[in-house]
């Protein structure tokens, strides 16, 4: 019933776009030396609307192949235009960063007044610098980092056992929950030291992280339509406000909790987690961060890092599965640089060439944000010899690029060999491959999520063996779905 609501909505809004379109086109004028993007017209757009909504990244990049890399919907008083190639990208993300350094604020982001206190939503400014200060020389530095290893690893050794069980018991994994719960433990520990989960059920936990994802990507009538804001005709913001409020209630008591220990300051010892770190940096100056930015900027990290990393594991679980030849390489190489069936440790990685090699060609063919998170236009901009003009969203279709045939041989070929022996990496330098983003606007939390994906990656493959269900042949998975839809079994090594 809610796929048919969320369809029809996404119809009305097209159809209302379209009316509000042709009342105000011959109102509409621009400078003689402008060149917008071409695209498609209001009409074409209604026509893809359930393509555009259930595979947003897949229709915008069969369009770009008509209308070209650069590429300019229309709709109400909305205008996006989105970006599907290397040069292209390099001059949003550094040529013109600065100029495109602002994030367009959906009217979910409103929820809590979260815009005004998200690193991820605000614009450049005093506060965003302080924000992305802390973050970058404080909670997700190599030091920082290092010295909270042995949080990772007692959630690690607690995943393995729990698969380690199924293997005993000859039960199935379901890779995506495995997947989801261990990141949520993994970041809750990086966060506040224990588990949070159990204060919410681990159920519903992944259900409310599900839905505000999901509620940040479904078409909304207000953003094409400011003056429907009042209204909030689909409830997408009192509903969002409604999942915060559960996710609030679970913070909220411990960092009450954190503050008081550190107030009386009998016998506390630091645990080296990002809390820590928040209330040192609010206790040497509340006016740069306090109680209510920390809740803001845990939501923030919580629901994107947890989501993103699991997608991350998951889709490079199943590529691997579907293809043996280069799960027995990465086997082979974990085998004979740590030893088969030992976890891996942080400082193993830069001896596994391959693991990070899987990595990298994971993150090129499922990009876990696939239209990276949208900027916006300062001013008129050109860009490849069109205009975009001032106001304008601009999203970069990362998924368009990492399977371009023009960028990459064999684009659609999993094939980690492509980046053995290669300079690329996926920290922004290289506009073939930026799935974290680039730029000012880089996912500040992508040193912690790496560590995640290579030290459960790693530990995973060699801790067991993995075949699929009822000896199902891996020639014959489908890949569009998740392996939450086709459980694995496994073999303790």
């Amino acid at each position: 019933m809610d796929s048919v609501v969320s369809t029809v909505m996404v119809v009305l809004a097209m159809a209302m776009a379209l009316a509000c379109s042709l009342m105000q086109m011959h109102a509409r004028r621009r400078k003689s030396n402008y060149k917008l993007p071409p695209g498609p017209s209001l009409v074409s757009i209604i026509r893809n609307s359930l393509e555009l909504y259930k595979k947003p990244q897949q229709t915008m990049a069969k369009l770009a192949k008509v209308y070209g890399p650069i590429m300019r919907f229309k709709i109400g008083q909305s205008t996006t235009v989105i970006i599907s190639s290397t040069d292209a990208a390099k001059e949003i993300l550094q040529t013109h960063d600065t100029l495109f350094s602002d994030r367009t604020n959906p009217d979910i982001t409103t929820a809590y007044n979260h815009n005004h206190y998200s690193l991820v939503f605000l614009p450049v400014s005093p506060l965003w610098q302080e924000l992305r200060k802390i973050c970058h020389g404080n909670l997700f530095s190599t030091k920082t980092l290092d010295a909270s290893q042995d949080l990772r690893r007692k959630k690690l050794q607690e995943l393995l056992a729990d698969i380690r069980h199924s293997s005993l018991n000859e039960e199935t994994v379901d890779v995506g929950r495995a997947a989801f719960m261990a990141c949520i433990n993994f970041l809750s520990y990086a966060f506040v030291s224990q588990d949070f989960v159990p204060s919410v059920g681990d159920g519903e936990y992944k259900h409310i992280v599900g839905t505000l994802l999901k509620a940040t990507g479904t078409p909304n009538l207000v953003d094409y339509f400011p003056m429907l804001r009042i209204f909030d005709p689909q409830g997408i913001r009192r509903h969002t406000t409604n999942y915060i409020d559960k996710l609030f209630d679970v913070l909220e008591p411990l960092i009450d909790q954190r503050m008081k220990m550190r107030r009386e300051k009998k016998d506390y010892v630091t645990n080296h987690d990002m809390l820590d770190i928040l209330l040192e940096v609010s206790e040497r100056s509340s006016d740069k961060i306090h109680k209510k930015q920390i809740k803001h900027l845990f939501l923030d990290l919580l629901v994107a890092g947890t989501d993103t990393t699991a997608y991350g594991l998951e889709r490079t679980m199943s590529e691997l599965m579907h293809n043996p030849e280069a799960m027995s390489k990465v086997k082979k190489e974990l085998a004979e640089t740590i030893g088969v069936g030992k976890a891996v440790e942080e400082s193993d990685v830069a001896r596994l060439p391959y693991l990070q090699a899987v990595i990298k060609e994971s993150l090129r063919m499922h990009p876990p944000a696939p239209l990276l998170l949208p900027r916006r236009a300062k001013r008129d901009v050109q860009v490849c010899g069109y205009t975009v003009p001032k106001g304008a969203q601009v999203l970069i279709n990362e998924w368009a690029i990492g399977r371009n045939p023009q960028v990459w041989d064999n684009a659609h070929v999993f094939s980690p060999e492509r980046f053995l022996d290669s300079d690329i990496d996926v920290k922004g330098r290289h506009f073939k491959l930026t799935p974290f983003g680039s730029g000012r606007r880089i996912c500040p939390g992508s040193p912690l999520a790496l560590r995640m994906l290579h030290l459960m990656l790693g530990s995973l493959i060699n801790c067991f063996d993995w075949k699929l269900q009822n000896n199902m042949d891996p020639k014959d998975m489908d890949l569009d779905l998740s392996l939450t839809a086709l459980p694995v079994i496994v073999n303790t090594n």
